[in-house]
C-alpha cells in the first residue's frame, strides 16, 4: 500500500528503503540487503557501498515522518479519528468504545496495545502501543479501504513525543489520568505531562477529561473545548455507582438529566472507562440512550480485570503495572471482600526502577497475601529486580516466588471460600521476556490449567 519500507526483510520490487539509525540496529547496514530484495531507491544519512539510487538527507528518521504525514494524512483524516492518551485505562477505553461503535453500526477500526481490530474482528498484533508512523499509516489506510468509518487510536505518550501520529487530526479524545510511569524516558512527571498534552495540537473537536485526576486543570487551562467526567465531572458526572453480580451499575448524569446503566464491567476503575467511552461517542453525534442499549453486549479487552471463577472463588487477570494501577486494582477488590485477597506482581526489567519499592508497598500493605514474582525481566536480573521491590515492603505477609508458573498456582492452591487471586502485570500478553527472547507464558492460559488439572 504505501511502497517505503524502514524493514529490510519486509522489502518487495519497487520499494524505496529509508536507513534509519536506531538504538541498537542501523539501518545503513541493511542497504545491500534491500537493494537484493528489489528496492530501487534508499534514503540515507550517508553514502552507502551500494549500487541502488541514494538520497542523502540529515535526519533520515524525520524524512520518513514528514514524507508519510504529507503524502498520506488528507487521506486517513476523512475517517474520525478518536484518541485516548493518559497512564490507565487506555485500552479498556478504546476497545469499548470499538465494541460499541460497531454494534451501533458504524464500522470501527481499533488499534492499540492488544492489537490492530478491524470491524470483523480480524486481527493484527502490534510491537508497541502506538506502532511506528509507517506501520500506523499503513493500519488506518487498511481501516479506510474496509470503509471504516471511524479509527478508535490508544495514543502514548512515546508516539506523541516522537511524533509517530504526525499529521493525524483527532475528531474528539480524551484523557484518562496520569500517574507514575515510563519515567526512564521522560525523567520527570512534568515532561510525561508534556507529551501527553501534544495531543491537543492535533484535535479538532472536543478533549473528554476525568476532572478526578491532578492534572486535569493543565488540560482545562490549555484547550477552550474541554469536557469533564467523574465524581467532580460538569458534563458527564458519576453519581452511584455498585458492583452487581454480572457487572456494575452506574448512575450519572448530563444536562440536568440522569441516566442509569448496568454493565459487563467489573469495578471503580471501570466505571471510569465505561465513562470515558460514553463521553466519546455522545461527542461523535450518537445519544446517551442509543449508547447504553448495545451496553450488554460490551465486554472488557482480554486480560483487563478478566474474571475466571477458580473452586469457591476467583482469579482476576489484570494489567495493572503501574503504582496506580495496581493500587486501584487492589482497592476494587478489597472494598467489598467476603473473602482473602490475595496478589501477584511484579515488575518490568529495562523499565523505570523507581516505581518498583512503591508497587511492592501498595500489594503488601492493601492485600491480605502477596506473591511477588517475575513480569518481563528483559536483559535485567530478575532477583534485582525483587531487591528493588522488596525495599518497599515492611510487613511480612508476602513470599517471593521468581517462576511465574510456579507462583500462580502456589496462589490459586491457597484459595478458600470467596478468595480472590490478582494476577497482575501481564494482562492479554502471551509471552513472558527472558533476555531479548519471548518465551510463551499466559496468566489466563496458566489459571484454566489449574482448573483442568483439578477437576
Amino acid at each position: 500500500m504505501i511502497n517505503i519500507k524502514i524493514d529490510s526483510r519486509k522489502v518487495e520490487k519497487g520499494d524505496t528503503f529509508v536507513a534509519i539509525k536506531g538504538a541498537t540496529v542501523d539501518g545503513h547496514d541493511y542497504v545491500n540487503n534491500a537493494y537484493e530484495k528489489g528496492a530501487i531507491k534508499a534514503i540515507v544519512e550517508h553514502k552507502v557501498d551500494c549500487p541502488i539510487e541514494q538520497e542523502i538527507v540529515e535526519d533520515s528518521n524525520k524524512w520518513l515522518t514528514e514524507y508519510i504525514s504529507n503524502t498520506y494524512s488528507k487521506e486517513v483524516n476523512e475517517m474520525n479519528l478518536i484518541g485516548v492518551t493518559g497512564t490507565n485505562g487506555k485500552t479498556t477505553t478504546a476497545y469499548l468504545v470499538y465494541q460499541a461503535l460497531n454494534k451501533l453500526g458504524s464500522k470501527t477500526a481499533y488499534a492499540g496495545t492488544i492489537g490492530f481490530y478491524l470491524p470483523d474482528e480480524d486481527f493484527i498484533e502490534l510491537p508497541n502501543t502506538t506502532p511506528d508512523i509507517l506501520d500506523l499509516y499503513e493500519l488506518l489506510l487498511t481501516a479506510k479501504s474496509k470503509d471504516c468509518k471511524n479509527v478508535m487510536m490508544e495514543v502514548s505518550s512515546h508516539a506523541l513525543d516522537q511524533e509517530r501520529v504526525k499529521g493525524l487530526n483527532f475528531k474528539v479524545a480524551a484523557f484518562t489520568n496520569l500517574t507514575q510511569d515510563h519515567l526512564d524516558y521522560h525523567k520527570t512527571m512534568d515532561k510525561y505531562l508534556e507529551a501527553k498534552m501534544l495531543i491537543l495540537k492535533q484535535l479538532e473537536g472536543p478533549m473528554i477529561v476525568n476532572a478526578d485526576d491532578k492534572y486535569a486543570i493543565n488540560f482545562e487551562n490549555n484547550y477552550n473545548n474541554v469536557l469533564t467526567y467523574g465524581k467532580n465531572g460538569k458534563d458527564y458526572k458519576i453519581e452511584e455507582y455498585h458492583d452487581t453480580d454480572k457487572g456494575t451499575y452506574i448512575k450519572f448524569s448530563n444536562k440536568d438529566k440522569t441516566y442509569e446503566v448496568e454493565t459487563n464491567l467489573r469495578s471503580t476503575f471501570n466505571v471510569y472507562n465505561y465513562l470515558t467511552m460514553l463521553s466519546l461517542i455522545n461527542n461523535l453525534g450518537y445519544s446517551i440512550e442509543d449508547i447504553i442499549k448495545i451496553t450488554p453486549s460490551i465486554y472488557p479487552p482480554k486480560g483487563r480485570c478478566e474474571i475466571i471463577k477458580v473452586k469457591d472463588g476467583e482469579a482476576v487477570i489484570d494489567y495493572a503495572h503501574t503504582p496506580d494501577a495496581v493500587e486501584k486494582i487492589v482497592d476494587a477488590f478489597t472494598e467489598n471482600k467476603k473473602g482473602r485477597v490475595i496478589t501477584i506482581v511484579g515488575c518490568g526489567g529495562d523499565r523505570d526502577p523507581k516505581k518498583r519499592p512503591i508497587m511492592g508497598n501498595i500489594a503488601a500493605t492493601k492485600s491480605d497475601y502477596v506473591i511477588f514474582t517475575s513480569d518481563n525481566p528483559r536483559t535485567e536480573d530478575p532477583q534485582k529486580i525483587m531487591d528493588d521491590i522488596l525495599k518497599g515492603v515492611n510487613t511480612n505477609n508476602y513470599e517471593v516466588e521468581l517462576d511465574r508458573k510456579k507462583a500462580i498456582v502456589k496462589a490459586l492452591d491457597m484459595i478458600k471460600k470467596d478468595d480472590v487471586v490478582l494476577i497482575l502485570g501481564k494482562g492479554h500478553e502471551d509471552y513472558q521476556i527472558l533476555g531479548h527472547t519471548k518465551v510463551h507464558l499466559d496468566d489466563s492460559e496458566e489459571v484454566r490449567k489449574y482448573i483442568d488439572g483439578n477437576k
